[in-house]
């Protein structure tokens, strides 16, 4: 979706390194580990893997990645990810799609990925000019999921949606101020497209005009919103919940 390439950037960390170089579809320019580093990741892949790292010392690392990063002897420079197609994508796994409007911080995104692979999500979509590049920071907050679960660029996130919904899915929009909850509207057995806009503006216009369905997810009035990537992680549990629910047979445990 994006034709641009990227330039080459240092994802760091144990997970986020260890799931990189696991990645048949990741390419990879240059491995840096200190002593205490290469034991941790020898432990997580192929020790002839590990073996192409080059020992270095932690304050090394650490000048070639941001001041806060915390990187645990570990830095592998790589190439971003070329992402499939979006009908590739939605083949590939039966799970449900995540939609991110003008979601902008790396952090959030990377949470967000890591709740998508926690919870069997197929794959996350961003807006390709006002959502973040690939990057450490998002690898570190995804904890590997960076690697397992497809990012998409989508130009135009309308044409997306009605792209979604040509592929059987039903789009439903995380809104705070929707009448119904995610729980009861009833969506068991559909295959859903779950939009969640920014936490300060929520979804454009535009995007929730797109949606089938807004709904949002019960709370107490303490709090206005969630975090988006708190509020996708109990979204897609809710999704997992009812359908793991849905699928149950009680006469499998008699």
């Amino acid at each position: 979706m994006r034709r641009d390439r990227p330039a080459p950037y240092w994802l760091y960390g144990l997970h986020a390194v260890a799931a990189a170089l696991g990645n048949p579809a990741r390419r990879q320019r240059r491995l840096l580990t200190t002593e205490e580093g290469w034991a941790r990741l020898a432990a997580h892949v192929p020790e002839a893997v590990a073996l192409q790292a080059e020992r270095v010392t932690p304050e090394a690392i650490a000048r070639l990645l941001p001041p806060d990063a915390v990187h645990q002897g570990l830095a592998l420079l790589v190439d971003p990810l070329s992402p499939p197609p979006l009908a590739e994508a939605i083949a590939a796994s039966p799970g449900p799609v995540l939609v991110l409007d003008q979601v902008t911080d790396p952090r959030n995104v990377g949470a967000v990925l890591r709740s998508a692979a926690a919870f069997g999500a197929a794959a996350v979509i961003v807006q390709d000019r006002h959502a973040p590049g690939e990057s450490g920071a998002m690898a570190r907050a995804a904890a590997g999921a960076l690697d397992r679960i497809p990012v998409l660029r989508a130009v135009n996130l309308a044409r997306t949606l009605e792209a979604l919904k040509e592929a059987g899915l039903f789009i439903v929009g995380l809104d705070t101020a929707a009448d119904r909850t995610l729980a009861s509207a009833g969506l068991e057995g559909r295959r859903l497209g779950l939009v969640l806009g920014a936490e300060d503006r929520g979804m454009r216009r535009l995007t929730r005009d797109g949606c089938d369905l807004l709904v949002r997810l019960p709370q107490s009035r303490a709090v206005a919103s969630l975090n988006v990537s708190v509020a996708a992680a109990v979204a897609l549990y809710a999704v997992q919940a009812a359908r793991l629910e849905a699928e149950f047979d009680p006469a499998e445990m008699a």
